[in-house]
């Protein structure tokens, strides 16, 4: 069957509903090799996944995911998730997971979907290990912990035993230089069915597609963004998959009350102080746990704290938080400078089980 799906792939056709399911039961089949697997990926990657298959495969894998059993009360409110696909190998200090911790201490019911690092010095939950916070729960710990502190971390391979049998044809594909539809499926497939999202890419060319997945996928707000890092006047710029600071922003959004939305803008429209992109480098967990520490704890005022400011501003306005991403910065100042960040640090460290 894989044959026939990579041929029809690389003839350009896209797969229809039926053949997903199908594809997906075969890429978790332990029992196959990996080769083929491998090769299908690869032809799904190279013809260019559509905004169908994208829903399709997030769709199927977030069924084989741990359900978490969620409360009436807390699906009652807005729940939101800050994640990055990842793969902008630009070296920058754990953002979103800072910004994910800023959302908690803002009072919205964050539920932070991750994994170890893959492409970077320290994953998420590298990072929030490193702040004692805990990572490898169970869905009923998870559950609790949301209840109870607002947050809680859903590690990746824990609520994902099926990816055990996709990881060698991804690993194939990655000594062949070859991406991979699970480079962008990682924000789409948190077993706590987010409402809001705020999800970071590492090309512009994705900020549609995920978004449009996202909608499919019955998320009521989200945003999906790039930001641009300028690399001087003879060289095409490199992209965060977060906002920036440092250059224009190409966002994808839509919320329940509003249609679907696409814009470009200028982070001047933000208090923002000029930067660098070395001033947003990051290192080991270790010492990113010390960068996230420092700027929410208010030592650090520097251009960290404004690429955190700014993300946590666009977080707080999807969740519904803030009016815009303007008031959204402005909460999230203050929820620093009042202490409530820290005091959440603390919190969630002393939740560990």
């Amino acid at each position: 069957m894989f044959a026939d799906f990579t041929t029809q792939l690389r003839a350009g056709q896209n797969l229809g509903s039926e053949q997903v399911m199908a594809a997906v039961r075969q890429l978790t089949d332990p029992a196959l090799p990996p080769e083929p697997k491998a090769d299908f990926l690869a032809a799904l990657a190279i013809k260019g996944e559509s905004v169908e298959e994208i829903a399709g495969f997030a769709r199927e894998l977030r069924e084989l995911s741990l359900p978490v059993p969620l409360s009436s009360e807390i699906r009652k409110r807005e729940i939101l998730d800050v994640c990055g696909t990842g793969g902008d190998r630009l070296n920058t200090f754990n953002i979103s997971t800072t910004v994910a911790i800023l959302c908690a201490a803002a009072g919205v019911v964050v539920a932070k979907h991750g994994n170890r690092a893959i492409t970077s010095q320290s994953g998420s939950a590298d990072v929030l290990e490193a702040l004692g916070i805990p990572v490898d729960q169970t869905p009923e710990q998870v559950a609790h912990a949301l209840q109870e502190r607002g947050f809680a971390f859903l590690f990746a391979p824990r609520f994902h035993p099926a990816f055990k049998a996709i990881a060698p044809a991804r690993k194939l594909c990655a000594e062949r230089g070859q991406r991979t539809i699970f480079n962008l499926l990682g924000p789409l497939l948190n077993p706590a069915r987010p409402s809001a999202q705020l999800v970071g890419v590492p090309r512009p060319q994705w900020c549609e597609p995920v978004a449009r997945t996202l909608q499919t996928l019955g998320v009521r707000r989200g945003l999906v963004v790039t930001g641009e890092v300028p690399t001087g006047a003879e060289s095409a710029p490199a992209f965060l998959d977060e906002l920036s600071t440092l250059g224009p922003n190409h966002v994808a959004e839509f919320y329940q009350e509003r249609g679907f939305g696409r814009s470009t803008w200028e982070p001047g429209h933000f208090p923002v102080k000029p930067a660098a992109l070395s001033d947003l480098a990051g290192g080991d967990a270790a010492l990113n746990a010390a960068l996230i520490q420092a700027v929410l704890a208010g030592r650090d005022r520097g251009p960290k704290r404004d690429a955190v400011l700014l993300n946590a501003g666009a977080a707080l306005f999807v969740a519904g938080a803030a009016r815009s991403i303007g008031d959204g910065w402005e909460m999230a100042a203050a929820t620093i400078d009042r202490g409530q960040a820290t005091e959440k640090l603390r919190e969630l460290a002393q939740g560990r089980s």
